[in-house]
């Protein structure tokens, strides 16, 4: 398996710490209001890495935290006359629930930075033990970037012509260009009540510092407590690559005198009629804003999920309306051939060799792509090509009994990835009541029987019960309503 590792931009052989288990890490939110569609792609994207590699054997702990205290939560929560806890506590469930809306399949650990204080203050004395960051005279604690060997292979930077005694006590800033970044920020006026009481040891004395964690020393604590010193892979949007994960690489080996992770991967962004996502351009969109314009459709959150991973994960990807509602229709399609499946009644067992061969052959195509740096369109496009070839297969009555479960199994492998089928439809029948189950086999011998007349009536009652009745060349078939 290849990965296209951000660290040395190119593909590596992918080799875990200790295989076969993983530990991969998500950058999560800054939850100061509701996520907007680039956030949910960068979490949909994550969830289906994860999958993949789930799927070709590896074990895989994902870890995942929530930025409950920066620069922005702590002035909007102080705007809108809220404590940050009660705050930061609503807009983190509003993304979790869009998560579970899109069928991300949630981390094993996600913890709000606000429950990591002590972790985050023994990294910081540390790097002060060590000489890696200084108490300056504002009350904040910086990290010396010049003390850091590596400092800018992350970002592509150098570092040689730096200023000397720069510093940056903002969380996010746009720069390229290296300077000492805050570890632990002193209290101001328009923190309101928001800080918390760091205890150091600076110069071998005992100091109290009134203020609050740096913003990159979060993800670091966060990585540390669940997954320790080392990490397999980390992940985030590509504008987190500076100045964010190179501090989070300068702040941790400061710590621990290893490499923090080996790969990093980072997805590319999303444009909206291929215009970068702004509020001033009326192109701002929430996962809300989306089911408003769609609030009886379906098919509509799975449509969402397709439309965030299909497309190279650090290629730039584009959303429109027209777009959407063509995989709206796609998976209509899907819907219809895999019910069309499940209703299939094969008059024969054994397996074609032909169909046999196919067979192994999408599943080596299908493995191929996604151990070939998570080439999600190729892998689509196998799906879609097997959404095809079973199509014809149904339509043709040419399938067998043990080939009708070996489609229904590889439906099953490709959502194992992609979570994106109706599942539901291959438990069909399973919740039909026996009554109307038995309806439906009388009316097909009426039908057999040329009695119409009991036939109609048959199906009036299953429909006034509330099921729809469909006939096939076979049998008839009923469906909730």
């Amino acid at each position: 398996m290849k990965i296209y590792n951000t660290l040395y931009r190119r593909k590596e052989e992918f080799k875990p710490l200790r295989f076969p288990e993983v530990k991969l890490y998500q950058c999560g939110p800054t939850v100061y209001n509701n996520a907007h569609i680039w956030n949910l792609k960068t979490s949909v994207v994550e969830d289906v890495v994860a999958r993949s590699l789930k799927y070709l054997g590896y074990q895989v702990k994902v870890t995942m935290n929530i930025t409950d205290i920066d620069d922005k939560t702590i002035k909007n929560s102080v705007v809108a006359g809220e404590s940050l806890k009660d705050f930061t506590e609503k807009y983190t469930k509003v993304f979790l629930d869009d998560l579970e809306k899109l069928g991300v399949e949630l981390p094993e650990n996600i913890t709000p930075i606000s429950k990591l204080i002590p972790e985050m203050v023994r990294m910081i004395q540390t790097m002060l033990n060590r000489g890696f960051a200084y108490l300056a005279d504002d009350g904040s604690i910086y990290f010396d970037v010049k003390k850091s060997k590596r400092y800018g292979q992350l970002a592509n930077l150098d570092i040689s012509g730096m200023k000397e005694s720069v510093r940056i006590d903002n969380d996010e800033y746009d720069k390229d260009s290296a300077a000492d970044f805050v570890l632990w920020k002193a209290w101001k006026k328009d923190d309101a009540e928001n800080y918390w009481e760091g205890e150091f040891t600076v110069n071998k004395k005992e100091v109290v510092l009134k203020g609050r964690p740096g913003w990159h020393i979060e993800c670091s604590a966060c990585a540390m407590k669940h997954c320790g010193p080392q990490i397999d892979i980390h992940m985030g949007w590509e504008d987190l690559i500076f100045p964010h994960h190179q501090n989070e690489i300068a702040q941790t080996e400061a710590c621990t005198g290893k490499q923090f992770s080996k790969y990093w991967i980072h997805s590319w962004h999303l444009m909206v009629d291929w215009k970068k996502m702004s509020k001033s351009l009326g192109n701002f969109y929430t996962l809300r804003d989306i089911e408003e314009k769609y609030p009886s459709e379906p098919r509509l959150l799975r449509a969402v999920r397709m439309w965030f991973i299909n497309g190279l994960y650090r290629e730039q990807i584009n959303f429109s309306f027209e777009k959407l509602e063509q995989n709206i229709k796609t998976l209509e399609n899907i819907d219809e051939t895999c019910k069309r499946l499940v209703r299939y009644m094969a008059e024969f067992s054994g397996v074609r060799p032909e169909f046999r061969d196919y067979m192994q052959e999408v599943i080596q195509w299908y493995t191929a792509a996604l151990e070939d740096d998570f080439a999600f369109p190729e892998a689509f496009a196998i799906m879609f090509d097997f959404q095809k070839y079973i199509s014809v297969q149904v339509a043709e009555w040419i399938l067998t009994l043990d080939e009708q479960n070996a489609a229904v199994d590889m439906y099953m492998q490709f959502n194992q990835v992609f979570n994106i089928l109706d599942v539901s439809i291959f438990e069909w029948g399973e919740d039909i009541p026996e009554e109307i189950l038995h309806k439906a086999i009388a009316r097909d011998e009426a039908k057999i029987e040329k009695d119409f007349a009991l036939s109609d009536t048959l199906r009036d009652e299953m429909v006034a019960a509330g099921y729809k009745v469909i006939d096939t060349k076979q049998w008839t078939v009923v469906e909730k309503a």
